[in-house]
């Protein structure tokens, strides 16, 4: 009886050593959460600065289409992607060293690399989206290429990305089919979305 407990343990040993080479597991929840404030709050600076006084609510008739709301709207998408990557890789950073686990890994490579693939490409078609004049399809095709990129690196970390990546297609393609309310998915998409993902991963793998 010993000998088949001492096997179960030797077993459940390996399948976790095998799991963390080939799982990024250092990714951190918190910075899920906070990569969602950074997006609402990035929402919000857009909206005072391109919508206001009109409600992000009432259906929109005009399209941003000059070259400074366009430049508004790259920069503030910038500064939210810059501020949320540099986040998580801090905390997972500090999560890796907590654990004793090394930050950049095999796994940590190719979740970069896989999803990297989705992210470029779909950033280069947003760009010509825009440059085409196809503005009302930008914040959906975000959404889209995103969560194709978090799929394609869910392999690679926690199966949660996974379901995350599902909810952003789905909500990217309801926004495509309902013109005009572009903000109001990407802040929920980018924002609210991360901060419910971000909170289960939280009270799952960092407490």
């Amino acid at each position: 009886m010993k000998e088949i407990q001492e096997y179960e343990k030797d077993i459940a040993s390996i399948r976790n050593m095998m799991e963390r080479s080939a799982k990024f597991i250092s990714l951190s929840g918190l910075s899920g959460v906070l990569a969602g404030l950074y997006a609402l709050a990035g929402a919000a600076v857009a909206y005072f600065s391109l919508h206001y006084p009109v409600s992000p609510i009432n259906y929109r008739t005009y399209s941003l289409q000059s070259p400074e709301a366009m430049l508004k709207l790259i920069l503030i998408a910038t500064a939210v992607m810059v501020a949320s990557i540099g986040t998580g890789l801090w905390l997972s950073n500090k999560k890796a060293q907590k654990h004793g686990l090394q930050l950049w890994t095999t796994a940590s490579k190719n979740l970069v690399i896989n999803m990297a693939i989705p992210l470029v490409s779909g950033g280069i078609f947003i760009l010509i989206m825009l440059y085409t004049g196809h503005f009302g399809l930008a914040a959906p095709a975000c959404l889209v290429f995103y969560g194709l990129a978090l799929i394609q690196g869910s392999a690679n970390t926690f199966d949660e990305i996974r379901y995350l990546g599902f909810s952003e297609i789905i909500l990217g393609l309801i926004s495509a089919s309902v013109p005009g309310y572009g903000l109001i998915f990407w802040a929920i998409g980018f924002g609210v979305l991360h901060i419910i993902y971000g909170v289960i991963m939280y009270n799952k793998y960092d407490k």
